[in-house]
């Protein structure tokens, strides 16, 4: 089978229906993707539910306009097979990770809903905006339940509970020649004259947004997964009977990992010597672990000395 086009993927895709209010974005992870979950030995329901949750961050992480925001997304649970699933993005750049307790996923079937593989948990989402709060920035975070069959329906859940935005979020993962593949989408309706969450008149009943959400709804799993399908093409075959619909690539998505040895050491030097001395293994390092990019960095104790 031939190569992928390289541009086919992990680069999200923005779109505005103007007579509608409507707008939204499209992203499909392939190299990223990999290059992420390579990091750790997921179990398949783990990957394939960690891949779903960083399209799920880029389709929202891509909304940040300004230089240096951040979009967090985590979910927690005391309880379930997964723990704690954790994801950013900042400035295009998208990372990642999940623990888990590998003998309860080892019990489940590959098909397990939300509540199969968290129990009961909590979503959160978190806006950092590079901006002064009174410019319209700061952080902003929203918590909700954790309820719908997967991750895709209970972030759908969090903008009609905490933003009051209409929303719908769909979102696919495949394997594709031995790799995985993840995609979605993600619309939604701004009356016009809105700005960010400063909303004007919402309606889930809009009749706009009733038919750009019945359209929508017609996308397929294999075809927001496929890698040789271009994310203009679906739009296309979503709105094309529209008057307009406009497009516009977003920046390539990156992996990112904030780990820098240099940033570790200064913040490990912020602590007293006496505590510095604890931390240290027999070695005389202190050791720090990335969860993200699965790498540990030793600070030698010696080393604060100089």
């Amino acid at each position: 089978m031939a190569s992928q086009p390289e541009t086919l993927s992990d680069q999200p895709l923005r779109f505005s229906i103007p007579a509608r209010d409507a707008r939204g974005r499209l992203v499909r992870l392939d190299s990223v993707l990999n290059e992420i979950l390579s990091a750790h030995a997921y179990p398949p329901l783990v990957e394939k539910t960690l891949a779903e949750a960083l399209v799920l961050t880029a389709l929202l992480g891509t909304s940040l306009k300004d230089q240096g925001s951040q979009l967090t997304l985590q979910v927690q649970t005391e309880k379930g097979a997964i723990r704690l699933l954790a994801c950013d993005y900042k400035d295009g750049a998208l990372r990642g990770y999940a623990q888990f307790d590998a003998a309860t996923v080892a019990s489940l079937p590959h098909d397990s809903t939300l509540f199969g593989i968290f129990g009961t948990g909590y979503l959160a989402i978190t806006f950092d905006r590079a901006k002064p709060a009174s410019e319209g920035g700061g952080r902003y975070q929203g918590i909700v339940p954790l309820e719908g069959s997967c991750l895709s329906e209970a972030s759908q859940n969090y903008f009609v509970q905490s933003e009051q935005i209409p929303t719908f979020i769909r979102a696919a993962v495949d394997h594709v020649d031995g790799r995985c593949v993840a995609g979605g989408i993600l619309a939604q309706h701004l009356p016009e004259g809105e700005e960010g969450r400063e909303r004007l008149h919402v309606r889930l009943d809009h009749p706009e947004w009733e038919h750009v959400e019945i359209l929508a709804f017609t996308v397929l799993p294999e075809e927001l997964a496929d890698p040789e399908l271009p994310l203009e093409e679906i739009v296309w075959r979503l709105f094309h009977e529209e008057d307009e619909v406009r497009v516009e690539q977003a920046n390539k998505l990156t992996k990112g990992c904030r780990c820098d040895p240099a940033h570790i050491r200064d913040v490990i030097a912020k602590f007293p010597a006496e505590d510095r001395a604890e931390m240290a293994d027999e070695a005389g390092d202190i050791v720090v672990d990335c969860e993200f990019c699965s790498r540990r960095f030793p600070v030698s104790l010696a080393s604060f000395n100089n």
